[in-house]
């Protein structure tokens, strides 16, 4: 019994992380009908963001600052968006053509610039909170912040620079630029004025202690507060994406703009921004997974590590397996993903082998029997 309530505790905190990753693969195909692939590396980076701003802030052991080219890039960002939103606003400027497209994304320019400095402010926050008490959850609450608005300045940006030229391009060609822009973040990661390639163990933002213990001895299972923080944050998160999608205006847009996008801007949706509203909630809820995922597992690897790939590749067959494109079925496809998996492990023959065969092989069945998925609805196309 006591194995069963750990494996369980452990597979729900797991699986509810798995749901945090799916939401976005789900949502981004629910809006442009295409895979993300890249969206897993923004997982990773949510987790190595995390690392770097603890560490910089004054948790871990080696005391470190902030890199020098972050608040360098921010000011040249915003300087630069600055000038050009301020070139697009002149009435009757005759531009080459060369330039008129930068003049017209200027103001994007300078909303990255100013979202980033606004992280920047995040950090010193932390750093102070630090200096005051540093076992205060606060820190963790503020890290966590971090790590999203960093993620989702970056899933902001890739979907203006990689996925808005290529809108109306075919599927496929959209399909090699994610797996491009894919590889492109797992190389980055690994610079040494990034991230570097060395494994780095995550510093402890949350609390570690038992919260309830049941049974005794030696195999008495304990549910740590640290459980029970991730799996209620990633359970927070959900709750209120769900009441964002079905109980909003905004919610409302995203929902007109996956069912029409062409309609949607006839009715006066503004179709480039609901999209890119899209990419950034992805990818801050990717960044919370990593995170949580760094807390409970604190061992960092590097960015283009397989078990990262592996993940990522868990919380798609979550997506698929709920519904790709339902919201509800991604969060559904986590659990289940997740339960799967940890009772493989620790209740199958060879069960850590036989854990990511269950997992793939349920993604198999799963095609075979109800290709749209659980929640998911079968398309019909008019001839």
């Amino acid at each position: 019994m006591n194995t069963f309530l750990l494996t369980l505790i452990d597979a729900l905190a797991v699986g509810s992380l798995y749901a945090l990753i799916a939401l976005g693969y789900t949502m981004v195909y629910g809006i442009l009908k295409f895979i993300n692939f890249a969206h897993s590396d923004i997982f990773v980076l949510g987790a190595w963001v995390s690392l770097s701003a603890a560490t910089a802030a004054g948790w871990g052991d080696e005391p470190a600052a902030m890199a020098a080219w972050v608040p360098m890039t921010a000011g040249v960002v915003t300087v630069l968006g600055g000038v050009l939103f301020g070139l697009s606003k002149v009435p009757g400027l005759n531009l080459p053509r060369a330039v008129q497209a930068p003049v017209k994304g200027g103001g994007s320019i300078l909303l990255a610039g100013v979202w980033a400095w606004a992280t920047i402010g995040l950090f010193f926050i932390a750093k102070a909170i630090h200096a005051n008490d540093p076992k205060s959850l606060l820190g963790g609450g503020v890290i966590l912040l971090l790590a999203m608005s960093t993620c989702g300045l970056v899933g902001f940006s890739l979907e203006r620079l990689a996925y808005k030229p290529l809108r109306k391009a075919p599927r496929l060609n959209v399909l090699i630029t994610a797996i491009g822009v894919s590889l492109l973040l797992q190389n980055l990661g690994q610079l040494d004025w990034l991230f570097g390639t060395r494994p780095q163990r995550m510093p402890t933002l949350l609390t570690e202690r038992d919260l309830v213990t049941l049974g005794s001895g030696d195999g008495a299972a304990k549910i740590r507060l640290l459980d029970v923080i991730c799996g209620g944050t990633a359970i927070v998160l959900m709750l209120a994406l769900d009441r964002l999608v079905f109980s909003t205006k905004l919610g409302r847009a995203m929902r007109a703009v996956s069912f029409n996008e062409k309609n949607a801007a006839l009715m006066g949706i503004p179709v480039d921004r609901v999209i890119s509203f899209t990419f950034v909630l992805g990818a801050m809820l990717a960044a919370a997974a990593g995170f949580l995922y760094s807390q409970k597992y604190p061992g960092v690897n590097q960015t283009a590590n397989v078990g990262w790939v592996l993940l990522g590749l868990k919380a798609f067959v979550a997506a698929v397996v709920g519904g790709i494109g339902n919201i509800r079925g991604a969060m559904l496809g986590g659990l289940l993903i997740g339960l799967l998996e940890f009772f493989t492990r620790a209740y199958a023959p060879y069960g850590t082998q036989m854990c990511d065969v269950a997992v793939f092989g349920a993604l198999i069945v799963v095609l075979l029997v109800r290709p749209s998925g659980l929640l998911g609805s079968t398309v019909q196309e008019k001839v």
